[in-house]
């Protein structure tokens, strides 16, 4: 068999691509066997998906090309009964295997409950009325009837007894999943505890189940009218041998059982051509005869011992279960194959997903850089403006300052290191500001040289700050630059100062 990486899907389009995606999840197909079933249903997942489960018809348009070109029509695949009966192609040749026939998937339908016409239900009233008393005397005849030995009891009442819960006029249709528990229950109640797993749910998806899982479907239908029921059930179906094999796991079996007078145990009986009970057949996929085909490989009819039972589903167990193991295999390989991809998908995501917040923190990091630049540019370029503008106003405000007179309050300045250091003696007229004497001070170096001709016009908007301050020696005291304070308030007729550096921030000195 073919494993399904020897198919390239890139040469499909991305809307085939995931159409057989879907298709594959739901189920299971091997894709060399999905990619033909996609393409007769013209790509349509829906009826692909149904063709899977339901089954698939010949190929008409094939069969009449090849009826044209006179070559010889090869056998068709049937899913369902009616098929295999219509079929009129040849046969296998007695050298090869013999073809195991079909095994439909019955859906039972709900019947639809006619109701009669008000007009109509009020004429047959006291029939019904009498039919129900009819009913309930011969009911409680046939009790009475149940007391008598055996021998002498009417073959009807014993009939009516063993019935008992299993009356078919009694019994209402319910959905498949309700009708099987309601068969697990009964048949406990009738034959008592067991180990028997049944499915739990309806025909059709037991089968649906053994073909997604590959597994072999045991169908059992029993008649409760038939005399061989109980003790085949009692003596062969519920024995230890084949209570055992079936609860195995390693066996691949699923037990599917049903009451002939349900109404889908009675539709499978019905398909499945069953003509005597006890009836047992086991179902299973057979990929020789199409990817989705489903088909029983094994009848058992009637009564038999549990060894001649457990032979007969050992033997087509051992006939089938190496084609089921190659599909398994093959799908084992798809599937490590698709989560190679997957893993391999998801890694290269993840890188991506790195690269990607790799180049973010190389852009933000940039731009943080250029912001950072930037911002310095703009620092160092207001702070060359703003010495401009201190030197302009050192300029203007040298060119205002009184010159010295020959007699006035005289002063001792012990200079900072950034005012040129050293001792100034100078006088100042007694009504020279504080602010005029901070002038003098941070324009000092300017005063000592000749002053340009030019008019040096006062900076606008700017406002200076003087980065110092001038204290008097004894006491201890700062002068602030006011132009409202004089020299000759603070010092009198004259004294010493110092002047002292200070930071920008703690100055609050200013000036126009």
């Amino acid at each position: 068999m073919a494993s399904a990486a020897d198919f390239d899907i890139s040469q499909l389009s991305a809307g085939q691509q995931e159409a057989l995606q879907k298709y594959t999840d739901v189920t299971s197909q091997e894709i060399k066997d999905a990619v033909p079933l996609l393409q007769r249903s013209q790509w349509n997942v829906q009826i692909a998906i149904a063709k899977f489960f339901d089954g698939e018809g010949p190929d008409l348009v094939a069969e009449a090309q090849a009826a044209r070109n006179h070559s010889p029509r090869a056998s068709a695949r049937h899913e369902n009964l009616q098929e295999s009966f219509l079929d009129g192609g040849p046969r296998p040749s007695s050298t090869s295997r013999p073809r195991p026939e079909p095994a439909p998937r019955v859906v039972p339908q709900l019947p639809v409950i006619y109701r009669p016409p008000f007009l109509l239900a009020v004429i047959f009233t006291p029939f019904q009325i009498g039919y129900k008393v009819l009913a309930g005397v011969i009911r409680f005849v046939f009790y009475i009837l149940s007391f008598l030995p055996r021998p002498l009891r009417p073959r009807a009442v014993t009939s009516s007894i063993r019935r008992g819960w299993k009356a078919p006029s009694e019994r209402r249709v319910t959905l498949p999943k309700e009708t099987a528990e309601r068969f697990r229950r009964e048949f406990i109640e009738e034959y008592g505890e067991h180990d028997l797993v049944f499915f739990d749910g309806g025909h059709a998806q037991a089968l649906d189940a053994a073909k997604k899982d590959l597994k072999f479907l045991l169908t059992v239908l029993i008649s409760p009218e038939h005399d061989d029921t109980e003790s085949f059930v009692k003596n062969t179906l519920l024995s230890p041998e084949v209570v055992s094999f079936v609860n195995d796991l390693a066996n691949n079996v699923i037990v599917w059982g049903g009451n002939v007078l349900d109404s889908e145990a009675y539709q499978v009986a019905s398909e499945y051509m069953c003509t005597k009970y006890p009836f047992s057949c086991l179902v299973c996929l057979t990929p020789k005869e199409g990817s989705t085909r489903m088909s029983i490989v094994k009848r058992l009819t009637g009564p038999m011992t549990p060894a001649a039972y457990l032979a007969g589903i050992e033997s087509a167990i051992a006939k089938y279960a190496p084609e089921l193991d190659g599909v398994r295999l093959e799908r084992a390989s798809q599937a490590v194959v698709r989560n190679l991809r997957s893993e391999q998908d998801l890694a290269y995501e993840r890188s991506l997903a790195r690269d990607r917040e790799r180049a973010r923190q190389r852009k933000e990091a940039a731009a943080a850089a250029a912001e950072a630049e930037k911002r310095a540019l703009e620092e160092a370029e207001a702070a060359a403006r703003q010495e401009e503008l201190r030197q302009q106003w050192r300029k203007w405000r040298a060119a205002t300052i009184a010159a010295e007179p020959n007699i006035g309050v005289r002063l001792a300045l012990n200079m900072s290191v950034s005012s040129g250091g050293g001792r100034v003696i100078r006088k100042f007229a007694s009504e020279t500001s504080l602010e005029e004497l901070y002038a003098f001070v941070e324009c000092y170096d300017l005063l000592q040289e000749p002053l340009a001709d030019e008019k040096v016009a006062k900076p606008n908007g700017y406002e200076h700050k003087y980065a110092f301050q001038i204290a008097s020696v004894l006491p201890r005291e700062t002068l602030e630059p006011s132009k409202s304070v004089t020299i000759s308030e603070k010092m009198g007729r004259g004294g010493s100062l110092v002047v002292e550096d200070i930071s920008h921030d703690d100055d609050d000195g200013a000036d126009e």
